[in-house]
């Protein structure tokens, strides 16, 4: 990178005066800190930058467009746009050499088993195009994604898997193949669920995908403030018969409304249409004050709010469904088909449900 700009700001402690008025012994003052502020402008390398930081660092992008994919390892490291305008990380068709690349991806932040990356946050970017996921993200510790745009990738927009404490907020997740935001215990092995300690997604908007959002098998989380719409499902909580079972969750104050794209059957799943928020083979999970709305197809998983048993053969147990807004869905808005234990529906507003008697 020959002219990336790095900016010192130095942060040092304040001496505390003592009530004489003398400076305070030597030994005991902070020894400063100086964080550093990487520039990046189209052209440049971003991963130059990234290789370059240190934990606490920032590096702002310019406004423009970026071929490449970066993969992040350090910790407390800040990847932002800039106030001036958009900064969109596409493809490189000449990429070689960097494992995110060839993965298919935008942007990776990886850690191992043994040393999970820590606080890193993603903020006012752009990710498109890319042949696999937006942003895939492993093995982390309180990552933050907040106020990225991730739009026509192949698989996931935004994808995370072992990894705790995660916030994902203010994000737009469009025209992705698969889900527009995807958390999960793992992607390459049938466990059973994991506690995701507090993981929390807020405040995303979700449109065009085969599904809005998708949790997988997982444990202690937040889903709510989202707006999922044009998708083929817009919310989707899976479990299976693992142990511990998948659920402890809440999904509130959510609108998920006219989610009625057509998506083919897969190995996995019938078709898809008119979906609003399906579970399958979960427990203990709280679906209230959501607005669910239009939603209208006739696949075994259409309808408001559906309990489905899970294609593995789990049934939900002991979910509570209660105090929504379920109108004009098709084939009805509440349904339960699933033989599971304690499932409860109460104080919804709904037209149609299955079997009858729940509205």
């Amino acid at each position: 990178m020959t002219t990336r700009q790095i900016t010192l700001i130095a942060c040092t402690a304040a001496v505390v005066a003592s009530a004489l008025g003398a400076a305070a012994p030597a030994d005991h003052r902070t020894a400063p800190r100086t964080l550093r502020i990487h520039r990046v402008q189209p052209g440049e390398s971003i991963q130059q930058a990234v290789d370059a930081a240190r934990p606490g660092d920032t590096i702002v992008l310019s406004p423009g467009t970026y071929h490449e994919s970066v993969r992040i390892t350090v910790p407390d490291l800040t990847l932002r746009g800039s106030v001036a305008g958009p900064a969109v990380i596409v493809p490189d068709p000449a990429a070689a050499g960097n494992a995110c690349a060839t993965a298919g991806n935008g942007i990776c932040v990886t850690g191992t088993q043994s040393s999970p990356v820590k606080d890193v946050t993603l903020r006012s970017l752009t990710i498109r195009g890319f042949t696999k996921n937006g942003l895939w993200a492993s093995w982390t510790d309180r990552l933050k994604v907040q106020n990225v745009t991730s739009e026509k990738n192949g698989q996931w927009g935004i994808a995370q898997e072992r990894s705790v404490r995660a916030v994902f907020s203010h994000n737009t997740a469009e025209d992705n193949g698969d889900a527009g935001l995807f958390v999960a215990n793992t992607v390459d092995r049938e466990d059973g669920a994991q506690d995701s300690k507090g993981v929390v997604i807020d405040h995303n908007r979700l449109v065009g995908n085969r599904v809005g959002v998708t949790v997988r098998r997982l444990r202690n989380l937040t889903v709510e403030h989202n707006e999922a719409t044009g998708n083929c499902v817009g919310m989707f909580v899976v479990g299976d018969e693992g142990t511990p079972r998948a659920g402890a969750m809440t999904l509130k104050r959510n609108l998920v409304n006219a989610n009625n794209k057509l998506c083919p059957k897969t190995p996995r799943l019938p078709y898809l249409q008119g979906s609003g928020i399906v579970l399958t083979g979960t427990e203990t999970t709280l679906v209230t004050k959501n607005r669910v709305e239009d939603n209208v197809g006739d696949s075994p998983l259409s309808g408001g709010i559906v309990l489905f048993k899970s294609f593995v053969g789990a049934s939900n147990e002991n979910n509570e469904i209660r105090d929504n807004v379920v109108l004009r869905n098709g084939t009805a808005d509440l349904a339960d088909r699933d033989p599971g234990k304690k499932n409860t529906f109460s104080g919804n507003t709904c037209g149609v449900s299955e079997p009858a008697g729940m509205c």
